[in-house]
């Protein structure tokens, strides 16, 4: 832990771009162990204020970031809490700094969420050999341009080949950079490979510490559920708007992650809020044939989504509405 200036005032302690002091910086700041996330105060004028504490996955001191309405603005905010750029920052996990996937950001956070940003570490170049024609790697994106590896499929293709790992992000493929593409656009990319054909991907990993290993600790025994919307509310993220805080829906939250498994599952990318947008357009629909039709003219059209996925995710939104659908557990389908 790290020790504060005896002269810092509580307002200073919760001014938004500034990290809390430290001497030496720790490897790992445990204090999110101590139920410390996010903060909600009131204005002199009234209005909510909300604010998230936050670290460096690697290690850092504790910044505190709050009033920002996309994840863009997030990075931004996170950036200027460590003196980095925000185009360091390659995605963030919800209360937890290993790197894992179960607990991405998304568009969403819990307003007791603890924010760690992961950051670009060692690129890499590896070649490949297209043998089959899935690699075997599901895509995400972080919302601000990079697309990173957030799964690997044992016994694919991309779970033999040295030196591509999980979190990586996909800087090049060949010579052609791919940032600031969408997570479908490298996806579309890769599978118009040829099989037989060897090409080159530059990755970068994300920034590592050495004591990785190191878990957050629980007071009572009690543990953190690692899927979003486990308080009363939530902060939903918006690119159009202002963010807004909303109460938990079970009902939307359980059709939404197995709408993003289908996303695994039909088109080898992950993207929470892109299910999110699906279950809005689809949970009014009184049948799979509208629920098509409104997908070809919504702003999704591009992704030209297949008549059985369409049906897949018309029987996900009906087994949620029914109760039929619940936990994580029962998606059992391989891909």
């Amino acid at each position: 832990m790290f020790r504060r200036k005896k002269n810092k005032t509580r307002a200073d302690q919760q001014r938004v771009g500034r990290a809390a002091p430290s001497s030496p910086p720790p490897a790992y700041d445990d204090s999110v162990s101590r139920g410390r996330g996010g903060q909600t105060h009131s204005t002199d004028s009234g209005v909510r204020r909300i604010a998230f504490h936050c670290q460096l996955a690697h290690g850092s001191p504790t910044g505190i970031v709050s009033e920002f309405s996309s994840i863009r603005q997030l990075y931004e905010m996170i950036a200027e809490c460590f003196d980095i750029d925000s185009s360091e920052i390659l995605f963030c996990t919800l209360n937890s700094h290993k790197l894992d996937m179960t607990k991405l950001m998304c568009g969403q956070l819990a307003l007791d969420d603890f924010i760690f940003a992961h950051v670009k570490g060692r690129p890499k170049v590896v070649e490949i050999e297209k043998a089959e024609d899935a690699l075997g790697l599901t895509i995400a994106d972080n919302g601000a341009g990079y697309a990173f590896i957030k799964a690997i499929k044992p016994d694919s293709v991309a779970s033999k080949i040295e030196g591509i790992y999980v979190g990586d992000h996909i800087e090049k493929i060949d010579d052609c950079s791919v940032v600031g593409s969408r997570h479908h656009e490298v996806a579309k990319v890769l599978k118009s490979i040829p099989v037989g054909s060897v090409f080159t991907i530059r990755v970068i990993e994300p920034m590592k510490s050495g004591f990785s290993e190191i878990g957050a600790k629980s007071l009572g025994g009690n543990k953190k559920s690692q899927s979003i919307g486990t308080g009363r509310e939530t902060l939903r993220l918006s690119s159009k708007g202002p963010a807004k805080v909303e109460a938990i829906d079970e009902v939307m939250n359980v059709a939404v992650e197995k709408i993003n498994f289908l996303l695994e599952s039909f088109l080898g990318i992950s993207d929470a809020d892109l299910a999110q947008t699906i279950w809005e357009i689809g949970s009014g629909k009184a049948n799979p044939s509208d629920l098509a039709t409104a997908l070809q003219d919504s702003d999704l059209s591009d992704f030209g989504f297949t008549d059985s996925f369409v049906f897949d995710v018309w029987g996900a939104i009906s087994d949620a509405k029914q109760g039929r659908l619940r936990k994580t557990q029962e998606f059992t389908e391989e891909f």
